[in-house]
């Protein structure tokens, strides 16, 4: 599925091309390589399980919308990036612990062995566990960024809120007690990815705009534009695990469906599911427009969410 976007909405965005968002991910990467701990330092293999966890392929939307937020916000993308690496971390987590056997019980993750089949399902469970922890020891070093002492605490809780039992762990349960049902509704589905995919994309763009020193309507919008955009997300996720294969998604095809989880397609059919999934794409992208012409890099970001195949 792609987004058929209007040209009303992008045509403020035709300068702007896609090099600085490869630039900026570049900056993360190497940022985020130096955060995580050395495979060597002991314990060794809980590092190592770390790093493979961490750094995998992918396509790191989320310190992406962290660091273009804080810049369409006016602030210097750079002042984000413990911010993107906190929301990395808390990702790499959920990732970690939804593949276990006790949760999905996956094999493979983005073309690899997830990490419990690659260390053993202790280490796998330890490795997210770290991880989340390591989330927030990056979020404190925002103050060495500049960002003041009250807007760190704001984005502490901010990231501590979308990570817990009432959105990302929330949701993971409500999936899990989803599963297997014969029947599944649109309703309850949209509450299950707006609380496990929506609430992290949310923070993201939120944890930027604290960075860049937005105001509280600003933020807000940030906010609602995240729940937006992770709700698109999860849908175009949804309908491309129907058709895609193990070597173009990086895990097997069709896996929600033979679990009969809650997927937005099963629940309301693969064709309203792309109409949904364009419509949210479109109104995150109207919420761009409204940020003015620094948010360039954060609307060309969404486009390619948008268009993705894999």
């Amino acid at each position: 599925m792609t987004a058929t976007i209007a040209p009303p909405v992008t045509a403020w965005l035709a300068g702007v091309g896609r090099r600085s968002l490869a630039s900026r991910l570049r900056a993360f990467e190497r940022y985020f390589t130096r955060v995580l701990p050395a495979a060597g330092d002991p314990p060794a293999r809980l590092h190592a399980a770390m790093r493979y966890a961490a750094l995998g392929p992918g396509k790191r939307l989320r310190p992406l919308l962290a660091l273009t937020a804080c810049e369409a916000v006016g602030g210097r993308w750079e002042r984000a990036l413990p911010a993107a690496a906190a929301v990395e971390c808390v990702h790499a987590f959920s990732l970690v612990h939804d593949d276990l056997p006790a949760m999905d019980d996956d094999d493979y993750r983005r073309g690899r062995l997830t990490t419990h089949k690659k260390f053993g399902e202790a280490l796998g469970v330890l490795a997210g566990d770290a991880l989340l922890a390591l989330a927030f020891e990056e979020l404190t070093r925002l103050a060495e960024c500049g960002v003041p002492p009250p807007r760190v605490a704001r984005a502490v809780r901010v990231l501590a809120e979308a990570a817990g039992s009432r959105v990302l762990v929330g949701g993971q349960v409500l999936d899990l007690e989803g599963e297997g049902r014969a029947r599944v509704n649109g309703t309850g589905v949209r509450e299950i990815h707006l609380r496990k995919t929506g609430g992290l994309i949310s923070a993201s763009l939120v944890l930027g705009g604290l960075a860049g020193g937005a105001s509280a309507a600003r933020l807000r919008a940030l906010a609602g534009m995240g729940l937006e955009l992770g709700l698109a997300f999860q849908i175009h996720d949804d309908l491309l695990n129907r058709a895609s294969s193990l070597a173009r998604l990086g895990k097997r095809a069709g896996t929600d469906e033979a679990r009969e989880k809650a997927t937005y397609p099963r629940a309301v059919g693969a064709e309203r599911a792309r109409a949904e999934a364009a419509r949210l794409f479109l109104s995150a992208l109207h919420g761009v427009e409204l940020l003015g012409p620094r948010a360039g890099n954060l609307g060309h970001l969404i486009i390619a969410v948008a268009e993705r195949d894999r």
